[in-house]
């Protein structure tokens, strides 16, 4: 009997959230679920939301403020005129990049550290660059060059030393 309840659970476990309650019954003949109550000692029994997700609003860029001119038009602030690198990953995207170690455009510096972890050498000018090194068997493989532009990734380059 034991195999069957743990199938109707898994089974009310993974039904859709349209079902409003399940109620637990224990007669003489073992214990039952149900939509309805089944008896004077029906238990309610509280189902969680195992649905994996994240965040919207994860990696979202800055609100930037707009004004307007004389004319009412609307126009963007002149720090934004040119095009930012900073852009949105999505959360399922972004859990998947730094999952793999890997590095992308658009990600933020806390990004690359959760990926990368500290750099060894860092370079401030004449752009932040953070550079890593591979090692096969002690000896060292390749470089990774991480370049930033208002805090996000730039681009990545991958070099033999």
């Amino acid at each position: 009997m034991a195999p069957y309840r743990f199938l109707l659970l898994a089974s009310i476990a993974l039904s859709s959230a349209t079902q409003a309650q399940v109620y637990r019954c224990d007669t003489d003949t073992g214990t039952h679920f149900s939509d309805r109550p089944c008896g004077d000692n029906a238990e309610t029994i509280t189902i969680r939301d195992n649905r994996i997700g994240g965040n919207f609003g994860d990696n979202l860029p800055h609100e930037s403020d707009t004004s307007e001119d004389k004319r009412g038009a609307r126009r963007r602030p002149p720090d934004t005129e040119d095009e930012s690198v900073c852009r949105f990953i999505n959360s399922t995207d972004l859990r998947t990049y730094l999952t793999r170690n890997q590095v992308v455009k658009g990600m933020t510096k806390d990004h690359v550290l959760r990926a990368f972890g500290r750099p060894p050498e860092t370079y401030p000018t004449p752009q932040e660059t953070w550079v890593y090194h591979t090692r096969y068997y002690g000896a060292l493989y390749e470089l990774t060059y991480v370049y930033f532009k208002d805090g996000c990734v730039e681009r990545v380059d991958y070099r033999k030393p």
